[in-house]
């Protein structure tokens, strides 16, 4: 078989898979969506865009979005300025507190942070701080969505500006101050003109995710009926009826138009700049801050205090007391929560066991698939490679609810020449999963592939080995490192997940990120925050292995490490 024969049926086959994995889901929710438009005696979709619902849980999105974009812009780029252009030490840690927060489950981090705040705080109670009994819960608003989706997603926002402050030559900076421009004037001038197409990258990004975030306003929201576009659809799922199907494919267009509306802002403000920097790109600026370096520490230290230690504290003393609302003291703490969740509760080691299995299988399956993908990308150029990256980029880019909507319509019933359907089994979170991370886990091994010289495979293939040799003899090796990244990332962001699998989840199929959030939802508290802190734990033991991976691997293979 020729190497030509071969790369074409590796394009094909993978465009295959991709079809099937990313569009037809998509393609099955619009055919559902205009089949129901089409009906003669009225639509469903009709109905619920009547509603008035429909339009303030929009209305609240945009809302509760646009105001975390606001909190991210602040928390991350000032952290980008700080850690990206001036002499503060330890900056990695500050980087990790920053980035900790992204990659803990949402679900987490809203609950983390009603335990630390609310009349029922056991960290609050301990210390005598808390307020009387039968205060509100201030985060039960749109206030507190905004502030935690801000939070979540502030580390995109990071990501974003200090992308666009190291693409910026020192040269330019230095030629400014020996014209005598302060540094007031450089930033206005110089560093703001050049950056601000990565700053307004990150918040778009940072409003698309806010708009797709399901466990933040899930916990924050339903309890006072204060519903988004992702819990509105979820509560239309957990409702019966023969219109529901057509209900929440409507409302799922709906949501993805919105995020795909800002995806294609997010691409254009990613597009070249317009201008050419001359000068030394890859020597960063460093600006001494004298006197100023130990209180900008000290501002970053408080801010990781609020954001990130404070809350984690709180969720693990809201772990170790016997009941919601009793004061943590030396009498009170207890491991009762945590005996009872990893001994008696055995749906806490199914859920981790289908949690592990599912995460597992699809960082395997998905750098199996991604290391020939990459090679094709970067070694044979063309249309349907750029169609078939961006067909993987679909499922990642819309919100994952309506990714959950497009599988449920897809696989509700029987496969053709099957007998049974993959509605309510793992098979289909599986396949979600599989459509939803396969970009995650293209990009670290396509960064590294970028990297390796073609003259090694040309030697190779004079010598008479064939791809396959090739690929298992040559490039597997130089790239394990990056596929152990992108296993790594796969396996993480999968098994925190709960967007996805809040609506595919069925009895007996439970996942850690469903599990939390249904302990929660049944009043339940203490045992989701024990094992909330057990997932933080596991996410701060993978990122350290990541951050060790990432010393081995090319510039951006791992997001925050640049």
């Amino acid at each position: 078989m020729s190497s030509s024969f071969a790369e074409r049926a590796a394009t094909t086959a993978l465009f295959t898979l991709a079809a099937l994995l990313c569009l037809l889901p998509m393609l099955r929710l619009a055919g559902v969506a205009v089949a129901d438009w089409l009906q003669p005696d009225g639509s469903a979709a009709a109905r619920i865009l009547a509603e008035r619902a429909t339009w303030l849980a929009m209305w609240r999105s945009l809302i509760t979005s646009f105001w975390g974009m606001v909190v991210a812009l602040l928390l991350g780029g000032s952290f980008a300025l700080l850690v990206t252009l001036t002499d503060v030490r330890g900056k990695p840690l500050w980087v990790f507190g920053l980035m900790l927060p992204m990659m803990i489950p949402p679900q987490v981090t809203a609950l983390a942070w009603l335990q630390m705040t609310g009349p029922s705080s056991a960290l609050l109670q301990a210390i005598g701080a808390a307020p009387p009994l039968g205060s509100p819960q201030p985060l039960y608003s749109a206030g507190g969505i905004a502030l935690l989706l801000g939070v979540q997603h502030a580390a995109l926002v990071y990501l974003a500006v200090r992308a666009s402050l190291l693409a910026i030559p020192a040269d330019l900076v230095e030629a400014a101050q020996q014209a005598g421009a302060s540094r007031g004037r450089v930033l206005r001038d110089v560093l703001w003109p050049l950056a601000r197409r990565g700053v307004a990258a990150g918040a778009m990004l940072a409003f698309v995710s806010g708009l797709g975030n399901f466990g933040i306003p899930a916990l924050l929201g339903i309890p006072v009926s204060y519903y988004v576009l992702p819990t509105l659809i979820y509560q239309k799922m957990a409702s019966l009826g023969t219109a529901v199907l057509a209900q929440v494919a409507t409302l799922s267009m709906l949501t993805g138009a919105l995020a795909l509306a800002g995806v294609w802002v997010y691409q254009r403000l990613q597009r070249g700049p317009g201008y050419r920097l001359l000068g030394h790109v890859g020597k960063p600026l460093v600006w001494p801050l004298g006197r100023w370096r130990l209180l900008a520490e000290v501002a970053l230290a408080l801010i990781l205090l609020v954001v990130l230690i404070a809350p984690l504290l709180a969720l693990l003393a809201a772990s170790l007391v016997p009941a919601l609302g009793v004061p943590l003291s030396a009498e009170t703490a207890s491991a009762a929560a945590y005996v009872e969740m990893l001994t008696r509760q055995g749906v806490t080691w199914r859920a981790a066991r289908n949690s592990l299995l599912l995460s597992a299988t699809a960082a395997a399956v998905l750098v199996a698939l991604a290391l020939p993908l990459a090679w094709l990308m970067t070694r044979r150029h063309g249309r349907a490679l750029r169609w078939l990256e961006g067909l993987l980029e679909l499922p990642y880019a819309l919100p994952g609810v309506v990714l959950a909507v497009a599988c449920i319509l897809t696989f509700a019933r029987p496969l053709p020449g099957l007998q049974w359907g993959l509605y309510g089994t793992l098979w289909l979170i599986l396949l979600a999963y599989l459509a939803r991370f396969w970009i995650v886990a293209l990009r670290p091994v396509l960064g590294a592939m970028h990297d390796v010289d073609p003259a090694l495979e040309e030697a190779a293939q004079l010598a008479g080995a064939g791809p396959v040799r090739r690929m298992r003899g040559i490039l597997a090796p130089l790239l394990a490192p990056a596929c152990w990244a992108a296993a790594l990332m796969v396996f993480l962001t999968a098994l925190n997940e709960l967007t996805v699998s809040a609506l595919l989840w069925s009895a007996g199929q439970e996942t850690l990120g469903v599990l939390i959030f249904n302990f929660y939802e049944s009043g339940e508290s203490v045992l989701a925050s024990a094992i909330a802190v057990l997932i933080v734990v596991f996410v701060v033991a993978a990122m350290l292995l990541l951050a060790w991976l990432g010393r081995h691997l090319p510039r951006g293979a791992i997001p925050w490490r640049n």
